[in-house]
């Protein structure tokens, strides 16, 4: 337990009055005065007076937007006016569709019971709503250029208790906006009487439409570039010339903030996660300081635990990493998307036996997956009974397609075997040998069909590089597509709610990744005709350029020149894109934080042996004794708890979500009471089973808790430099 921090509270003095002790009687008071560059938008009170689907702010709350449980597990709200949506009701939505975003709100998966807005910090269930009463602040982090617009909104629940402060910082996962973690950490910071400091990280809905020069404004509604000005979420670097050149070849394309910002986004994730926490303090200073003490709370008093998921969890890890003034107390990292700076100098061990694939970046094993994971579904190891959402190329009659992929790259030598299944089963086993597991073997299916490849390979390459919209790298841009999947002007009742249904990707809400090489003209990734191929084959050329910008290389192992093609990039753009990726990387460093990774065994996105395994054996090397670093690696759990609710995924996996909030628990109940994490483990999660689409009730059976005390063979620990996970 800190005890200058509770000293500091008893006394009811902040830093700065401390600091100011025994100096002259004309020492100025000290002045609560925002973070460096940041600039406020807007104070809101939110009474959470009501439920129902209102747009105005007397009917919201700062967790589910006057929704409540019921409502949030509902359809969306509607708006009064769908083309032109007010700030309140793009709030609303925001919150309904982010929650849902990141947990399964189906009654069987455990929404209502063992987790959401009724149940109570104890793990009871209430027959209350769940609303959250308090006040919203919401700023702006820019840079000298006006370009950087990072979304920050800190929340302060009314039952925010001033004699025992504490400050949750929740940056969001995915490419999500401001509230991309509202179901994580929001919700468990304001149930525990916390403010809360949420940020974008330079992510978010920045929909800008080339066409007719539009953006989302930080609030969300739209207009036109110069009637938002500084207002505008993003708008992409091009003049008016530029723009219409680029129009008459490319028209109706839409530009995303966090693949076209041009800032490298992901490299400041922790560092805007550090200034979200200033900001907190200094709204938490603003709503209760006074004349006597106009800063009662600082980062010396106020207990601060950062804690958010995937992209969030990669946030929190960096911001601990950088923290070189103690803010942070404590770190919760779920499913993080770890960027090691290396491979060697530390291992995985599963089972007691070596793992060869381990610690690679986002950029090597998503664009590898890329290529290969179309292919790999086919195999018979990757066989499911399901027909449904999971079992996309057969739910689709997409496996033409996808055996296509598979004669191309055995065409060009990427996998051997004579016919299709020798051809998938080599994919797979590439697959396993690049860092995912037998547990993923069924997900790959349903991950590339959902586009996460495809979307992740066109975004994250384009962001690493600063790349602009005109660019098109790899022949790829974004626009909304029609049912043929050709590009057409972006609707309006698209474009309208897009701040609250969007959630920062090129998932078709409203841009979609697109193809423009594709033989007969531009088509969304999923319907292209490779032109080196001149089949359907879910665009392997495309999908072979955005590797080779990884790589350096092209799919020959030759090296890129200064001249590209439907598969290769020019080694100027590789470089970019390599230089980009090595920004991002982690240190390893926590300064002796405490400090609680929880991953699923069964993440097929964020592999576990790329991210999670490996940031715990990369940190043990970089920080030894001193780390205080514990792992949670939950067995039958996945990436993507929203997805739950789908046919085959009820059966096969249990919800992630309620590991985060028990780790959460776990370091609060440390920093408050000094009481010991959890020792390293494998928790052997069991799924609900039965049939798919119609899955039992999950019970607490299903979702044993994390042992203070576990069995030796459940028992996560190290073989010299290796962390070695039981099977």
């Amino acid at each position: 337990m800190n005890l200058h921090r509770i000293t500091l509270a008893a006394l009811g003095l902040s830093a700065v009055a401390v600091a100011g002790c025994g100096s002259d009687d004309d020492m100025p008071p000290p002045v609560n005065t925002l973070p460096a560059n940041v600039t406020q938008q807007s104070m809101t009170d939110y009474p959470a007076t009501s439920t129902g689907s209102g747009s105005t702010a007397a009917t919201q709350d700062l967790l589910t937007g006057g929704l409540g449980k019921s409502g949030l597990g509902g359809a969306a709200p509607t708006y009064a006016d769908p083309l032109n949506p007010t700030a309140a009701e793009l709030r609303r939505n925001a919150l309904f569709s982010n929650y849902r975003g990141l947990v399964d709100i189906s009654a069987g998966g455990g929404y209502g019971t063992l987790y959401g807005p009724n149940v109570d910090v104890t793990g009871q269930a209430t027959t209350g709503e769940g609303l959250i009463p308090g006040r919203e602040y919401v700023a702006v982090l820019d840079n000298a250029a006006g370009t950087k617009r990072v979304a920050i909104a800190v929340q302060i629940p009314d039952s925010f208790n001033q004699s025992a402060p504490c400050l949750v910082l929740g940056p969001s996962s995915g490419s999500r906006g401001v509230y991309g973690a509202i179901a994580t950490s929001a919700e468990w910071g304001l149930k525990h009487g916390c403010a809360v400091a949420l940020t974008d990280a330079g992510k978010g809905m920045g929909l800008y439409d080339m066409a007719d020069d539009t953006v989302n404004r930080i609030d969300g509604t739209r207009a036109t570039r110069a009637a938002a000005g500084a207002a505008a979420s993003f708008a992409a670097a091009v003049t008016d010339t530029a723009r219409a050149a680029y129009n008459a070849l490319f028209p109706n394309r839409l530009s995303l903030k966090q693949a076209h910002s041009q800032q490298n986004a992901e490299k400041d994730w922790g560092s805007d996660t550090l200034v979200a926490a200033a900001y907190g303090l200094y709204a938490l200073n603003d709503r209760y300081g006074n004349a006597a003490a106009p800063l009662p709370f600082t980062a010396a008093n106020t207990l601060v635990i950062a804690g958010s998921v995937s992209n969030g969890g990669a946030a929190v890890l960096r911001a601990a990493e950088a923290d070189a003034t103690g803010l942070i107390d404590g770190v919760v990292a779920g499913e993080p998307v770890t960027e090691l700076p290396t491979t060697t100098g530390y291992g995985v061990e599963f089972g007691g036996t070596a793992v060869i694939g381990y610690g690679k970046k986002l950029g090597d094993f998503t664009t590898y997956g890329n290529v290969y994971q179309p292919c790999a579904a086919l195999a018979a190891g990757a066989a499911m009974a399901e027909t449904s959402t999971f079992n996309y190329l057969v739910a689709t009659a997409q496996t033409g397609k996808a055996a296509a992929r598979c004669a191309g790259l055995a065409a060009k030598g990427l996998v051997t075997g004579a016919d299709t299944a020798a051809q998938s089963a080599d994919a797979l086993a590439k697959l396993r040998a690049y860092g995912w597991t037998a547990d993923n073997d069924q997900m790959h299916n349903a991950h590339y069909a959902l586009g996460n490849g495809p979307i992740l390979s066109a975004m994250y390459p384009m962001m690493y590089g600063r790349f602009s919209v005109t660019d098109n790298l790899c022949n790829t841009s974004f626009a909304q597509v029609d049912a043929g999947g050709n590009p057409i002007a972006a609707l309006a009742a698209s474009k309208a709610p897009s701040f609250a249904t969007g959630n920062g990707t090129a998932n078709g809400s409203p841009a979609a990744v697109v193809y423009n090489d594709s033989v007969g003209g531009a088509k969304l990734w999923s319907a292209a005709t490779s032109v080196s191929t001149g089949v359907q084959d879910f665009g392997l050329d495309n999908a072979l350029c955005q590797r080779a910008l990884v790589t350096g290389v092209d799919e020959t192992g030759a090296a890129l020149t200064a001249t590209a093609s439907s598969t290769r990039p020019t080694a100027a753009q590789a470089a970019a894109v390599q230089a980009g990726m090595a920004e991002v990387v982690v240190n390893g460093n926590l300064r002796a934080k405490p400090a609680l990774v929880v991953a699923g065994r069964s993440d097929a996105l964020v592999p576990v042996n790329n991210n999670a395994r490996a940031y715990v054996a990369f940190n043990k090397t970089v920080e030894a004794a001193a780390s205080k670093l514990g792992y949670i690696e939950v067995a039958n759990a996945q990436h993507f708890d929203g997805f739950l609710s789908f046919s085959g995924f009820d059966t096969r996996f249990v919800p992630l979500h309620v590991y985060f909030n028990r780790a959460m628990d776990a370091m609060y109940a440390h920093l408050k009471t000094g009481a010991a994490l959890p020792p390293s483990q494998v928790v052997r999660a069991t799924p609900r089973g039965g049939v798919p689409g119609a899955a039992p009730m999950i019970t607490a059976g299903n979702v044993p808790a994390i042992s203070a005390a576990p069995l030796v063979a459940d028992q996560i620990g190290f073989t010299g430099t290796s962390v070695s996970v039981p099977n």
